[in-house]
Parts: structure tokens; sequence; C-alpha cells
């Protein structure tokens, strides 16, 4: 069978996002939408693009009832051909153990996945993510605080997400549908 991905995005209180979804499952999660992230399909993983709007349809719709606050739990199965063999394993455990208004540290979290891998490694882990969001690193947090997000403008979606998912107490002035309020 000849593989393709397809391509759709969805305006968010974080941004735009930009999905791919192959048959398989969704392959990434993009914040920002650009020719260049369109082209990336076959730079990195040499599939062609199709024009399939029944197979991004799911995934927006999904990503867009998140973002209103009427869903807590991805249904969509997840492509991991953009990872590692323990990048997978470290993001499958995130994805399957914390769940909507958890966080767990880079520390628990490597040692919950039993790749053995360190925690200053896990938050590279996240970093790499091709699926923020769904596969929720935004959850992953430090032992002394909040720590790094490399989606979108950075730390502040990461408070925001926690904030939407209710695992952070939100500000007096907090509105879900403003996004992030960057200084």
């Amino acid at each position: 069978m000849n593989q393709t991905v397809a391509l759709g995005a969805v305006d968010t209180p974080v941004g735009r996002l930009l999905v791919g979804v192959t048959e398989i499952g969704v392959a990434w999660v993009h914040f920002g939408d650009s020719p260049a992230e369109r082209a990336r399909p076959a730079a990195t993983v040499g599939l062609p693009v199709a024009a399939d709007p029944g197979r991004t349809a799911p995934v927006l719709a999904e990503l867009a009832d998140y973002f209103a606050g009427r869903l807590e739990k991805f249904t969509l199965p997840v492509d991991w051909r953009l990872t590692s063999r323990v990048q997978g394993r470290v993001l499958g455990t995130l994805h399957e153990t914390v769940p909507f208004g958890r966080m767990v540290t880079y520390g628990e979290l490597g040692e919950r996945s039993g790749a053995g891998v360190p925690a200053r490694a896990i938050g590279q882990i996240m970093g790499s993510n091709p699926v923020p969001v769904i596969v929720p690193c935004h959850r992953v947090v430090a032992s002394n605080g909040l720590g790094g997000y490399s989606g979108g403008s950075g730390p502040e979606i990461k408070r925001w997400l926690l904030t939407l998912e209710g695992a952070l107490p939100p500000t007096l002035d907090w509105d879900p549908s403003l996004g992030p309020v960057t200084p």
C-alpha cells in the first residue's frame, strides 16, 4: 500500500495548529502553519501529501473540542514513525498513563517508562515530541517548577494548557478563549 499524509489545520486559543495524519494515525501536530511545515512530509519521512479532509476531520474536531473544554481524552491512534524506539516508549507511556488534569515529573516519567532514561533526557524527548497536545508533553514538569516547553511561544503555552485542564489554578484574569498572554 502506498502511504500518504493528509494535512489539516485548526485555529485554537494558542494559535493555528497544523496536523499530519497518515493511514496509521496522527503523525504530528505543529504550532503554526507555513509552506515549510506543509513540505515536511516529503522531506522527513518521504510521504506524499494527499488531499483527504475525511482523514483530518476527526483529529481537527477532537482538537477543537479539547480547546473548547469538551474533550479530556484523545481517541485517535498515533503514528509513531517520527520517533526512535526510546522516544516512542517514553511518549507512549506518557500518552497512556498521564491523564487530563494530571502532571508527572521528568524523573517520574523516566522511571514509569522503564526506558532507563534520566530526567534530562526525558526533557529532550518531550522537546522533540512530534505530536504535542495529543501526546501531552505539557503534563511533564520539572521537580522544582513548570520546566520548559518548546511548543508555540514556550512555557506560557504549557502553563495555559495545564490551566485549561485544571492542573494549575487560573489567575484572576485567565480567559480560556483568549489563549496565553505573553509579556
